[in-house]
């Protein structure tokens, strides 16, 4: 994580908040989209140990616009986007076995079901594959 927080602090301004087109989203957009997607799995996560089926979905391209991502300072998007990852381990390193088999429910019109194992794993692949736009590889 450390490393990869000082390969995004070495980005250059311009080029982290450069947009090749105003549909997709800058390297500092696809950073914040990172955020957003901690939160809403940290709530996941939290909820399904108490809750039956927890419905936790989200728009990423409302959330990442109504956030303003763009126009964040970006010492403090990585600083953001460093602690809720560190946060995920931690509630995921509380939490009982037993909850890495329940199921939440990620679906807008139909329930979309995943357990809590999966979607910690997918998180994980869904990190690596934004980094990798970000860092260009």
């Amino acid at each position: 994580m450390q490393a990869n927080a000082r390969r995004l602090q070495a980005i250059a301004e311009e080029d982290f908040a450069q947009k090749l087109t105003q549909e997709h989203w800058s390297k500092k957009e696809i950073l914040g989209h990172l955020v957003d997607s901690a939160q809403n799995n940290i709530q996941r996560f939290v909820r399904a140990g108490y809750e039956n089926r927890p419905h936790v979905v989200y728009d990423q391209d409302v959330w990442v616009a109504a956030q303003g991502y763009q126009n964040y300072p970006t010492a403090a998007l990585i600083m953001l986007w460093q602690l809720l990852n560190k946060h995920i381990c931690t509630v995921l390193n509380n939490m009982p076995a037993d909850i890495y088999s329940r199921l939440c429910d990620t679906g807008r019109d139909e329930e979309t079901l995943y357990t809590v194992e999966f979607l910690a794993k997918d998180y994980i692949v869904h990190l690596v594959h934004h980094l990798k736009q970000i860092f260009n590889t």
